[in-house]
């Protein structure tokens, strides 16, 4: 028997999950005056396994975050060292900080605290285990038997979605559009990266790459695959986030290592390097999934939108995910107010999606195959970095929110033809792989 929905449940929009999709949703709602409530199984603040990098183009987008991140602990870099899988490196620099660096135990519950200030009502302990849709309204069920509905549902509940699942909008992610993040995030009274004024990036990062002095791997002539990982160390402010990730389906294929075998192996051989100081801390590993295969087609359905990793918002290369995030929920908030009918929702919602973020995430995908498909294209980019000094200004001009994606990419392509005949190619290839149901 169907327990019945009680009044005090009903909202006009219910948002479920208050990372920084559902957060910043709720906020934007309730600017508008409508009437909202956040859902979350936790309650804040609480810890969120991430690396917690944001390019700061997010402060020209959501220019209120400027002011508000002076409440919270925020580290910006403008320094960047790329390490290609073979062992070549490089350092970009940039003349104004080009990311920021935050703690999501402390960015999350700075968001949440931002919707609750702009009037939205949070709901913690509420672990929604069914979703059904009705005629004019959609029902949450939570662990406890508590029921929540509203005529529109934002689903912001992360990369397992349980509400994407229940409606059948995404029964699960394959395991080549998933990567694996092992990652911890430790004081650096026991663990710190020796600068931390550079942020630290290897591309098609394998353990075995930094066995032998030289750091290459011993391949055939003919095998340039590039190891489908990366690694990482973003520094904090008091903290050192430290990082291993790999497409799940070639961790699983070709990697032996337990997830934090792999992450102390890791640290150890950056200590060797002299690159950190410190041992890793068991305590604070966290393994966790991030979708890197592109947003669904259909990130909405009917009254409900799916926002952040619940709806596959996430940089397939640089699996970057706040940003992309904060833009859906916004998104998905706005188009809410402006309309008239919920039979428009889906529609307007994924257009606007498009619009705004859908090239340069489809783009994302093609590089990150293009690249991974051969090393010797990440060595490339990586030497190159330096020397093509006006695709790195534009790159970095974007990253800091001074370009817009449109025109960097623009502008990338026409100096390089041949490059964007080949992307071209690989995304061809790509459609072509989907149509025979090899690819996503």
């Amino acid at each position: 028997m169907i327990a019945a929905v009680s009044p005090e449940h009903m909202d006009e929009v219910l948002i479920v999950g208050a990372g920084p999709a559902g957060a910043t949703a709720a906020r934007t709602l309730a600017r508008a005056g409508v009437r909202v409530r956040l859902l979350d199984r936790s309650s804040f603040p609480r810890n969120k396994p991430c690396g917690g990098g944001i390019s700061v183009r997010v402060l020209k987008r959501f220019p209120y975050l400027e002011r508000e991140l002076s409440r919270i602990p925020t580290h910006a870099l403008a320094r960047l060292l790329l390490e290609g899988p073979d062992g070549d490196r490089t350092v970009i620099e940039s003349d104004a900080p080009a990311a920021l660096m935050i703690r999501r135990v402390e960015f999350d519950a700075l968001l949440v605290a931002l919707a609750l200030e702009a009037g939205a009502a949070l709901a913690p302990g509420v672990d929604v285990v069914q979703a059904r849709e009705e005629r004019d309204r959609v029902v949450l069920t939570s662990r406890d038997g508590r029921q929540f509905a509203a005529p529109v549902v934002i689903a912001a509940d992360g990369v397992h979605s349980v509400v994407a699942r229940r409606l059948g909008i995404n029964p699960g992610w394959p395991a080549s559009a998933v990567a694996l993040d092992m990652m911890e995030e430790t004081p650096r009274t026991a663990l710190r990266d020796v600068d931390p004024s550079t942020l630290w990036v290897a591309y098609g990062y394998s353990s075995t790459s930094f066995q032998t002095s030289d750091f290459r791997l011993q391949t055939s002539s003919d095998d340039h695959r590039a190891p489908e990982g990366y690694a990482y160390i973003f520094p904090k402010r008091d903290h050192v986030n430290i990082g291993v990730g790999y497409v799940l389906s070639y961790y699983r294929r070709s990697v032996d290592e337990a997830p934090y075998e792999l992450q102390r192996g890791f640290v150890d051989r950056l200590r060797e390097r002299g690159i950190v100081v410190g041992e890793s801390v068991r305590g604070n590993f966290t393994p966790f999934l991030i979708p890197v295969g592109g947003p669904l087609r259909e990130p909405a359905r009917g009254r409900v939108l799916l926002a952040g990793d619940a709806g596959g918002f996430v940089n397939g290369f640089t699996a970057e995910g706040i940003y992309y995030a904060m833009v859906s929920g916004d998104l998905a908030a706005k188009t809410i107010v402006d309309s008239a009918s919920p039979a428009s929702l889906a529609t307007r919602y994924t257009r606007a999606c498009d619009y705004e973020i859908g090239a340069e995430l489809r783009d994302s995908i093609v590089i990150q195959r293009y690249l991974f498909a051969d090393r010797r294209r990440i060595a490339r980019i990586v030497r190159g970095a330096n020397r093509e000094r006006a695709t790195t200004r534009l790159i970095l001009d974007f990253a800091m929110g001074r370009r817009s994606y449109k025109d960097v990419r623009r502008r990338i392509l026409v100096r390089a033809p041949l490059l964007a005949g080949r992307l071209i190619w690989t995304l061809a290839s790509k459609k072509r792989l989907s149509v025979v149901g090899l690819g996503q």
